[in-house]
């Protein structure tokens, strides 16, 4: 594949800010953009999200280097940074727009996802994994307080007590996909 060949995968697990936290400083991520995905209104914004009517997910859009890191690598951080055995929670946040879900763009993706679900659920999660899997079919940004959050804000309690631990995790156990 040619260097600038860029591919992208949607993703959700809990807040929006820490799966946007862990993307954002991986090897071969060109772009992480916070949002909403897998619902059924247009256009919406965060607070009919977090409602609970949209039926959307608080996601990261995440545009990447194939070439540079892999699809299975990219699902191997999304599977140590969340729980994807809870229904509609992580922690202590609550609510069906923080489901774990993967929406996928290109259909050669899908048969990745499902083998490594598969192989996560037997190493790791005793057969529990509740991950939604999806078709992408549309994404829309969140307001622009919600993109960078930890890089802007990482002093507040929310980065230190949820999202921080989350990415220290990440980088030490996988420090090899981290700048």
């Amino acid at each position: 594949m040619a260097q600038n060949i860029t591919k992208q995968i949607t993703l959700g697990g809990g807040c929006f800010w820490c799966i946007e936290a862990a993307f954002e400083d991986v090897m071969g991520v060109e772009l992480v953009v916070s949002g909403f995905s897998g619902g059924n209104v247009k256009n919406p914004a965060y607070r009919e999200v977090v409602s609970g009517r949209t039926n959307h997910a608080e996601v990261c859009n995440i545009t990447y280097h194939p070439q540079i890191i892999s699809l299975k690598n990219i699902l191997e951080i999304f599977f140590l940074i969340h729980d994807p055995t809870t229904l509609d929670r992580q922690g202590n946040d609550v609510g069906k727009h923080y489901r774990s879900i993967i929406l996928y763009h290109y259909d050669d993706d899908l048969n990745i996802i499902m083998n490594e679900i598969e192989k996560y659920n037997t190493m790791y999660f005793n057969n529990k994994i509740i991950t939604e899997i999806q078709k992408y079919e549309a994404f829309y940004p969140a307001e622009e307080y919600h993109q960078q959050y930890y890089k802007n804000n990482n002093q507040e309690p929310y980065c230190k007590i949820v999202i921080e631990p989350k990415l220290q995790k990440a980088k030490k156990l996988l420090n090899r996909f981290y700048k």
